[in-house]
């Protein structure tokens, strides 16, 4: 089984910044990618970007240039850097770590900008 846990959200001012984590524990080694998704009131879930175990990285168009996902392994921690934020950033953000067998989800963590 793997465990998630998101952290580091919380409210900024459009034009600021955060950092989101996810760490990860239990049997991390069936873990093919993580993936960052987030979900506004009245929208559906979409993907904002994913990284593989190889360094992999893929962005949805509406981030490319500011936000950033990296891990450290040492940690089994995944980041996403987020610059620039934008009130349409605003949702509650979710990690999720993927298998071929399974995907884990943790409890998400909530991201609101103001305008």
């Amino acid at each position: 089984q793997v465990q998630v846990v998101e952290s580091g959200g919380g409210l900024v001012q459009a034009g600021g910044s955060l950092r989101l984590s996810c760490a990860a524990s239990g049997n991390i080694f069936s873990i093919n990618v993580i993936g960052w998704y987030r979900q506004a009131p009245g929208k559906q879930r979409e993907l904002v970007a994913t990284i593989t175990n190889g360094g992999s990285t893929r962005y949805a168009d509406s981030v490319k240039g500011r936000f950033t996902i990296s891990r450290d392994n040492a940690k089994n921690t995944v980041y996403l850097q987020m610059n620039s934020l934008k009130p349409e950033d605003t949702a509650v953000y979710y990690c999720a770590a993927l298998s071929i067998y399974m995907n884990y989800w943790g409890q998400g963590t909530q991201v609101t900008v103001s305008s």
